[in-house]
């Protein structure tokens, strides 16, 4: 049985074009170490999975179901997250100084406790605009369209930030791409998760 296995997406920018909203060191453990160990885990666990299912072992198709989740959720989260920044020098973030509210709002994660991500989201149904968060690498709840994530782990910022969540969000805003949130927010969930959309939908 051939089995799925996916890999780390590619960066339209270099791992130090975000400075100094977010540091290279920052950049180079976050995308190389922690999404790849995500990525990791995710293939060994679908790679287990489908060995568990030739074999009928129940029980360890079972066992697998958080791993799976967990890291399929880390993926799809930071595939995400990369492509919500931008270096200041592409022009992309120049929308930000006219949401001076929602800039307000997205601080609501700052109540996150524990490790989490805060996300502006799309109601499918109306269409109205929500400020969410979700815990752990759980996605937006389904109903929900993600049109801008902020990753909220420590491993985010805390080289550069120590403990300052608030200072983080106040320095990521200047690099926040709001021209891929545009094209989210006018797009349908293949448009959001791309490629990663059939993965999406099972989590």
């Amino acid at each position: 049985m051939a089995v799925e296995q996916y890999s780390p997406p590619g960066l339209r920018y270099s791992l130090d074009a975000l400075e100094p909203s977010i540091s290279g060191q920052i950049m180079d453990l976050h995308y190389n170490k922690h999404h790849q160990t995500y990525i990791t885990n995710l293939n060994k666990a679908l790679k287990e999975t489908a060995e568990a299912l030739s074999n009928g072992n129940l029980v360890k198709q079972l066992e697998l179901q958080s791993a799976i989740k967990f890291n399929a959720g880390g993926h799809v989260n930071h595939t995400l997250f990369w492509e919500n920044l931008s270096p200041r020098s592409t022009g992309d973030s120049d929308t930000a100084s006219a949401a001076p509210k929602l800039h307000q709002d997205i601080t609501t994660a700052l109540a996150i406790q524990g490790s989490g991500w805060v996300w502006l989201v799309k109601n499918e149904l109306g269409g109205r605009l929500e400020i969410t968060t979700s815990k752990d690498q759980d996605l937006p709840v389904p109903g929900n369209l993600a049109v801008l994530g902020i990753d909220m782990w420590e491993h985010a910022y805390y080289l550069q930030y120590w403990n300052n969540k608030k200072e983080y969000l106040n320095n990521i805003w200047a690099v926040l791409n709001w021209n891929a949130a545009g094209k989210r927010y006018l797009g349908d969930r293949r448009a959001i998760y791309g490629d990663l959309a059939g993965l999406a939908s099972r989590l």
